[in-house]
């Protein structure tokens, strides 16, 4: 009875590193609904999804799924960025090669997106300017 929603949630946890308990005490929810979130036994509701993507600093789109959708068209990359610099930072536990990043590890991340954007946006500009 495993539901895409209930995998994603125990993903985001694993990936965050904390146990059901420690997800169900910032839900506001017990633990035993977070086990049964995750087998796709019982849905959170609108208040508690809200809140799941508030912990793990997600948009309510991916946690439910909503991928390819006409919302998705046309998106903005810096959008996309800060979404990622969000989830970055908010989440625990993350590796790269096997290696846990520190918090310095993460500043580093988000400081190179951050230059690789500056050079696309000067570039359009530059672009921009040779166009007009």
């Amino acid at each position: 009875m495993r539901s895409q929603l209930g995998d994603k949630i125990r993903q985001l946890r694993k990936n965050a590193g904390i146990t059901q308990h420690e997800l169900a005490n910032k839900l506001g929810v017990s633990a035993s609904a977070v086990g049964m979130y995750e087998q796709g036994r019982r849905e959170p509701d609108n208040k508690t999804l809200l809140k799941i993507c508030s912990v793990f600093g997600i948009t309510s789109d991916y946690l439910l799924g909503n991928t390819g959708t006409d919302a998705d068209k046309g998106r903005e990359v810096s959008d996309v960025f800060d979404e990622f610099t969000r989830v970055l930072s908010s989440q625990q536990c993350l590796m790269f090669d096997g290696v846990p990043l520190d918090d310095e590890d993460r500043c580093k991340i988000v400081d190179a997106i951050k230059v690789v954007a500056a050079v696309i946006t000067q570039q359009q500009n530059s672009k921009r300017r040779t166009e007009s």
